[in-house]
């Protein structure tokens, strides 16, 4: 089972052959739900009909945020969690062989806290990458081996190697960050698998709390924070993807270090000349005036009243935000896209939402609205929560290359699952069935 809403469940350019399909195949196929399945099972699409250059087709997964156990975690909790792996392990187990998604972004929140110790941060990534988004163990065997040893990370060698980048001055240069035409981070070069993006969460390392602890693990287990890949740069279609550790651009900071690392990429990206596409992905979104989304704008400090028992470290510290705030919303769109056109990809508002930035080019300023207003205008996707209280949504973003305006055009989706209660029941249903013919063979 997938989705009972499959119309919003599939790329939004499609490449099957019907001249050789039979009338009743055809029939088949116009069937609500029935004709999706028929498809995914029994049609496939025809490669020749593939256009030039191929679509991207991005399977997009809103903050999982996956929670742990603990010595006092009630058993009925303890099976709540081990099912929730498992429920969202089901959706992308179903979506991403009947999609053959060439990219796979998780947008953030991969966990529900950033303070836990390294141990417990193992057992989870080991969940994520064995229960929840599995992948071949070509890929994944260096993280998996390091967390079979459960050694704490090395954060001091990190901050060493950091502060040295960042005094001489290494951050600042373009060359640290870009990537061409990657399609698997691993040596194994599985091209037949979509490439897979880890993009930093708060609950993932934090706001400005943010240690060098938090930032060693996860460089360790989910690589760089920040890049960008560049895709057929020597053609008429260039784009390219940049992915962007919002976390830290805001303030103030535990470690200000961290700031001043985040803006020197913002700056790097901005020096470079790029006039190809860009999807911007990244966990926070950008600045917006209430009402747009389920989220308005908001920002918290650690103070008195909120800071934890022995934690007076933290007051005056950046706790929360819904948002980026407006200047640093202002500096990374004109880092982004200012020769380029694309689309921002983002989570953090667990309801989702869609918005578009217009650009007024007399004041250089770039507006939140829900209508296109200007010439030049950028897409803001937030995915929504594949949690499910949410429906267990995934998000689905189709690059097409349209040669009529020389460039990409995007479309989004959210596909529902269902809400967990229902997979649950589905579940015990199946298991009091199984249980019950098997009683029958003994009385």
């Amino acid at each position: 089972m997938i989705s009972l809403n499959s119309a919003n469940c599939d790329w939004s350019h499609k490449y099957i052959n019907y001249d050789k399909l039979t009338d009743t195949q055809i029939k088949i196929l116009g069937l609500p739900f029935l004709g999706d399945l028929y498809e995914h099972y029994f049609v496939k699409e025809d490669a020749e009909l593939y256009p030039d250059p191929k679509d991207i087709r991005i399977l997009a997964i809103g903050d999982p945020q996956i929670n742990g156990n603990w010595p006092i975690t009630p058993y009925i909790k303890r099976l709540d969690n081990y099912a929730n792996d498992y429920y969202i392990g089901h959706i992308y187990n179903m979506m991403k062989p009947r999609l053959n998604p060439t990219h796979v972004a998780v947008m953030g929140d991969m966990f529900s806290s950033q303070w836990i110790g390294d141990s417990e941060f193992y057992n989870r990534t080991g969940r994520f990458m064995n229960r929840l988004f599995p992948r071949p163990i070509n890929q994944t065997f260096a993280e998996l081996d390091f967390i079979a040893k459960h050694e704490d990370a090395d954060w001091e060698s990190h901050f060493g190697w950091f502060n040295k980048q960042l005094h001489e001055g290494k951050f600042a240069r373009d060359d640290l960050y870009g990537y061409e035409n990657v399609r698997d981070w691993s040596s194994a070069n599985l091209t037949t698998e979509p490439l897979f993006i880890n993009i930093t969460g708060n609950h993932d390392i934090g706001y400005g709390d943010t240690t060098y602890q938090h930032m060693c693990r996860w460089r360790i287990l989910f690589g760089k924070d920040n890049y960008w890949i560049e895709y057929d740069n020597d053609t008429d279609h260039p784009w390219r993807i940049v992915v962007l550790n919002s976390l830290a651009l805001d303030g103030p900071l535990l470690q200000p270090e961290f700031q001043e690392y985040e803006w020197q990429f913002v700056d790097a990206l901005a020096n470079k000349s790029y006039n190809g596409t860009t999807i911007l992905m990244t966990h926070i979104p950008m600045y917006k005036r209430e009402g747009l989304c389920s989220d308005g704008p908001y920002v918290d400090y650690f103070n008195k009243t909120n800071c934890p028992p022995g934690a007076n470290c933290r007051l005056g510290l950046l706790k929360s935000e819904n948002h980026l705030q407006y200047e640093t919303s202002q500096r990374v769109l004109n880092a982004a896209f200012k020769n380029s056109s694309g689309i921002i990809m983002t989570g953090h508002d667990h309801v989702g939402c869609v918005n578009y930035y217009n650009y007024d080019s007399e004041t250089n300023i770039w507006e939140a609205s829900k209508d296109i207003t200007s010439p030049k205008h950028i897409r803001e996707l937030t995915v929504r929560s594949i949690m499910g209280e949410f429906d267990g949504n995934t998000g689905i973003v189709t690059g097409h290359f349209n040669y009529t305006a020389h460039n990409w055009d995007f479309d989004y989706t959210t596909c529902p699952f269902t809400i967990q209660h229902v997979w649950w029941g589905a579940k015990v249903s199946l298991a009091l069935a199984i249980l019950l013919q098997t009683l029958t063979l003994f009385f």
